[in-house]
Order: structure tokens, then sequence, then C-alpha cells
């Protein structure tokens, strides 16, 4: 049986889609999706083995969390022995946290599935899908935005960036890519997104959806430019419709394109 690991965002319910789950939520954290179950992370201990009780055997993070504070005086008997695993996740960054919260379902016993190995159809193909193609300074903005990717992802910072007329104008900060965006007034330009280099896969693969198509409208963005096998697409034929809409370009860009 698989339990889902549910944030906030559209990608739980696109991973469920009729898929039985264990649907599970961090306090403070509230999916648009029915929750089985509701956890604190200083419970964690013993949600693993509620788990194991319910059949459970493989696990899917979906969605957005934000690192959770930490109360010492409310962590029961069964999360004592992970404390210090909690604490070294939580003093990392990132990509550091999330592969110490995967190692400790897996040494729990549990397989550990991406969410794009559950909803394949989530990770669209090489190319661009919109009416609109790459001119020669959107696909120099690309090299441009990918090599700034490589830097923020040796730094473990954001997934994204906004690229324009041969500049960086804004990084993704914690707040998320729909929020960078907002703050972008640009007469041309990209939004460019994808994922750390040496991330692991399994959590926190970056996500677009219908809100960043209309953020990117709004901004006076040309397009957007995501890393293809990299990043999933929530909604894709109500992206394109709102891109298409406004003669702006998808563009699933292969990785070897440097």
């Amino acid at each position: 049986m698989l339990a889902l690991i549910a944030g906030t965002g559209g990608l739980p319910a696109a991973i469920l889609n009729g898929r039985e789950a264990y649907v599970c939520a961090i306090v403070g954290f509230v999916p648009a999706v029915p929750v089985d179950i509701t956890f604190r992370i200083e419970h964690l201990g013993s949600i693993l083995a509620h788990l194991k009780g319910q059949g459970v055997t493989e696990v899917c993070f979906a969605g957005a969390v934000k690192r959770p504070r930490i109360d010492p005086s409310a962590i029961d008997a069964a999360t004592r022995p992970l404390v210090p695993i909690i604490q070294a996740a939580i003093a990392a960054g990132d990509d550091g946290a999330l592969r110490a919260v995967i190692g400790i379902f897996e040494n729990a016993g549990f397989v550990v599935r991406a969410a794009h190995e559950l909803a394949r159809e989530l990770l669209p193909v090489a190319g661009v899908p919109t009416k609109r193609k790459p001119d020669a300074d959107m696909m120099a903005e690309a090299v441009l935005g990918d090599r700034v990717l490589v830097k923020l992802g040796e730094m473990d910072r954001g997934q994204a960036c906004v690229i324009s007329h041969g500049m960086l104008l804004v990084e993704e900060g914690p707040e998320g890519t729909d929020a960078m965006i907002a703050e972008v007034k640009a007469k041309g330009g990209i939004l460019f997104k994808g994922p750390k280099p040496n991330q692991d896969r399994r959590a926190d693969l970056p996500v677009i959806g219908v809100g960043t198509a209309q953020g990117v409208v709004a901004a006076g963005l040309d397009g957007i430019v995501i890393e293809a096998g990299g990043v999933m697409v929530l909604d894709l034929p109500e992206v394109l419709e709102i891109l298409n809409g406004a003669d702006k370009v998808l563009w699933v860009r292969p990785r070897t394109e440097t």
C-alpha cells in the first residue's frame, strides 16, 4: 500500500487521481485532498510505526512543505532515537534535509517512490507544445538560465530564475516560483525552471501549473523554459491555453542544449 505525505499545492491531487493511498499531512500544512491522518514532526517515529500497522510499504512525498519548528518537549519516545537525524536535517540546506527525511523512511523499511514515477504524464516530452516557438534571444536566455540554476544548485538555493535581455532579474527564494514571478514587471524574457543538478529527484522535483502561466503573462515575460524530464506540469492543457492565448512560449528543453 502507498502512503502519500501530502503538502500544499496541486501535486497531491494529481498524484492520487483515483489511486488508492493512505494520505498523511504534517500539522500546519493543509493539503487540498482528504487526509487520513495528521502528524507532528515530533511524532515521526510513531507515524512510521503507524504506517507499518496500516500495511504501508511505499511512500511518496508530494506538495510544498516548509521546514517546521521542532518543540523538544513534544518529542515522543518513538521519535527520540531519530532526534540527531532530524536536527541535522533541519540545520542542513533544503537538499540535505530532503535526503535525511528520505533516509529515515528507507531505514524504517519503506520504499520511497518519486511523484513523477507514479504520474509520468506530468512530465511533458521535450519540445515546444505552444504555437509560438523560441527565437534566438530566448535560446540565449535559456543558456544563461541554465548556468544560473547550476550555480544556485551548488549553493542549495532556488530552482527557478527570470532572465530578461541577457540579465538575471531575480532568482527563486523560499517563497516559491509563483511569488517570485509576481514581483516581476518586464518587457520580454523567460522564466527558467529546473531541478538542482544533484538533488534526489524522489522529492521536491520542480512543478509549474496554471498559476505559473498566469504569472508569466502578467509579468510581461515571453514564456517559460523548463528542463525536460526535470519539471512536472500540472494541468498542461490549461497551461497551454493560457500561454497560447497570450502568444507566449512553453519550451521543454533538453539539458544537453547549453
